[in-house]
């Protein structure tokens, strides 16, 4: 477990006392955490409890109705979706949307930030540089296929990806956006088994390669245990628990909020 000491000092990612209501819902009750820097957080809880409502206002999607949220130090609550992205936050959703009529490697090469190529004039009047920016955009794109396992598929449509493949190849794009921080919201949600794995191995990679930071919604628990350094619990908006994925699996008040009290079954055993 991370001292809070070291967390709060390391932070990449601090939320203070969030607030959000939905008319006469509560669905974000004071919620505060921070995420250290090159670290692995997961963010669980029964549904309803609040995960994507937080994601949304992190991700400035949704306006929080009191408190306050710091990327890097910096205060990022009021700012658009697009400038919280340009800053280096990137977001997949559990839905995965992609030009499906591009191959794999075309919707790689598509959504890298401030491309030169991308101005009208700079077609013909910066040809060299757009050229060398392509280059490099593909030599990139090409390390990310391995990454994430995609490599082999690369001119491949991307409407004929499973749907396990789909949400590799979303990852893969946020990647080319070369976020700081990623939110990832149930990466593994209709994934085969085998393709769960390969996300798991994927997720590691990008920290121990890459640097990047993650915070990720996932209701398997058994990748919360394996791949997360800490655990925080949600329910009705409420942070209930925060700690190391062991620490979380004995919290009684976690088993009571998944569980209503009814069962000591192992909150994170395979078929959870």
């Amino acid at each position: 477990m991370i001292p809070d000491r070291t967390l709060e000092d390391s932070a990449i990612l601090k939320i203070e006392k969030v607030y959000k209501s939905f008319g006469g819902i509560l669905a974000l009750n004071g919620v505060s955490f921070t995420v250290g820097s090159n670290s692995i957080t997961g963010l669980i809880g029964p549904n309803g409890s609040g995960k994507s409502t937080l994601f949304n206002v992190i991700s400035g999607f949704y306006r929080k109705d009191g408190g306050e949220i710091y990327f890097q130090g910096e205060k990022i609550e009021c700012l658009e979706p697009y400038s919280i992205a340009m800053l280096g936050i990137g977001r997949t959703f559990q839905i995965s949307e992609i030009p499906e009529k591009m191959t794999v490697l075309e919707n790689l090469l598509l959504a890298p930030k401030r491309q030169c190529g991308e101005g009208i004039c700079n077609v013909f009047l910066k040809p060299r540089r757009i050229k060398r920016e392509h280059e490099r955009h593909l030599s990139n794109a090409l390390d990310i296929l391995e990454l994430v396992q995609l490599t082999d598929l690369k001119n491949e449509y991307a409407e004929n990806l499973s749907g396990g493949q789909k949400k590799l190849l979303s990852l893969g794009r946020i990647l080319m956006s070369e976020p700081k921080l990623l939110l990832l919201d149930e990466p593994t949600a209709g994934v085969n088994p085998t393709l769960v794995k390969d996300l798991m191995v994927a997720i590691r990679n990008l920290r121990e390669e890459r640097g990047i930071t993650i915070l990720l919604v996932e209701h398997n628990m058994r990748v919360i245990s394996e791949i997360c350094d800490r655990v925080i619990v949600l329910d009705f908006g409420i942070k209930i628990a925060e700690g190391a994925p062991e620490e979380i699996q004995r919290s009684k008040e976690v088993l009571e909020a998944y569980l209503s009290g009814s069962s000591k079954r192992d909150l994170f055993r395979e078929d959870s």
